[in-house]
């Protein structure tokens, strides 16, 4: 074993999206947010697991993300890309059957005088200043748009992790005055939105971090473990040190073992000398900067020689690393390269 292993719970993804799915009413459809390759985790594997769980809408950034997961599930699902229809886009919009949801007036003009009858949806701004009509624009338009009958309204929230942020009630009002009395399914909340409650879930709900095990989906089941191989285990003297710029110094008789994992692996440098990686249930330090390949960690302590430590763990989580790292579990998760193993657990 040369390289560490990303072991991906297919399972808790589903069991997450059958939780937030369980939130709101049966008449709200529940879709999922797969974009970035699934979160990382590989987005043919996940959608395909989803699909069986019950999804029949997906969620992905761009054109280029729904081209690739239109070839890994097939037609049946409706694919739906947040950035629009973009210059360039046409054609993958129409041979791959994406449903664009429309970001501007030039999104709405190019689209209708390309694909006049082609299927899509609409992004509004309520005060994220992100994407979408701002409510001028809306009011120019809506009327047209209305009329070609979009297959979803939209807007996205900028505070749902923060319940009692009073940005969320703002949103939820500018969206209900853009939208109320159209008749066309909408749809506010992603897995932030689903926790508000249900006056922010409207026609449909966007889950997307809470399916792969990340806050605020405080219930949401680990989806990954990262599993790293034990290279080689040396003595350190008293006053030796580990690692580039002799940032740890051995105060007593200690027992270093190297593990293949490093910034290439989308571990950041920002976690050295601060986390620690799991022997079983036992915490075994971080010792010394995180370099390319390799991390140096603390074993004095155990009995025995492991073969491997595990960062990622049902003992500390994407988002307990991500405190750590001064950053957050979504970035910890899509960062996660392409040199791992991947082993998937249905």
């Amino acid at each position: 074993m040369g390289t560490s292993i990303l072991h991906i719970d297919l399972g808790a993804v589903t069991r997450n999206w059958r939780a937030l799915d369980a939130k709101s009413d049966a008449s709200v459809q529940t879709c999922a947010v797969v974009k970035a390759d699934g979160y990382g985790l590989g987005v043919g594997k996940v959608a395909r697991a989803l699909m069986k769980a019950g999804v029949k809408t997906f969620f992905v950034a761009a054109v280029e993300e729904g081209v690739i997961l239109r070839q890994a599930v097939g037609p049946t699902p409706r694919i739906c890309i947040f950035s629009g229809h973009m210059a360039g886009d046409t054609d993958m919009v129409l041979d791959m059957q994406l449903t664009p949801m429309l970001n501007s007036l030039d999104q709405i003009t190019r689209h209708f005088n390309a694909l006049p009858d082609h299927p899509f949806g609409v992004q509004l701004d309520t005060g994220m200043n992100r994407l979408g009509l701002e409510a001028n624009e809306w009011s120019t338009v809506r009327d047209l748009v209305i009329g070609k009958k979009p297959m979803l309204v939209m807007s996205h929230l900028a505070c749902a992790d923060e319940p009692n942020h009073p940005m969320n009630a703002q949103q939820l009002a500018a969206f209900k005055d853009m939208t109320d009395g159209l008749d066309v399914p909408r749809s506010l909340a992603a897995t932030g939105g689903i926790l508000l409650g249900a006056d922010y879930h409207f026609d449909l709900t966007r889950p997307g971090i809470g399916l792969y095990g990340g806050l605020p989906f405080d219930d949401a089941e680990p989806t990954v473990r990262v599993e790293c191989p034990v290279i080689q285990i040396r003595d350190v003297a008293v006053g030796e040190t580990v690692g580039y710029g002799n940032s740890w110094i051995a105060e007593t008789p200690s027992r270093v073992a190297t593990v293949a994992a490093g910034y290439a692996d989308g571990i950041t440098r920002h976690i050295s000398n601060q986390s620690v990686l799991f022997d079983g249930d036992t915490p075994c330090p971080l010792l010394g900067r995180v370099s390319m390949d390799l991390i140096t960690v603390d074993v004095t302590h155990l009995d025995h020689k492991p073969r491997s430590l595990d960062l990622l763990c049902a003992h500390q989580t994407v988002d307990d690393l991500a405190d750590i790292a001064g950053t957050i579990g979504y970035e910890v998760l899509t960062s996660l390269g392409h040199r791992y193993t991947r082993r998937y657990r249905p």
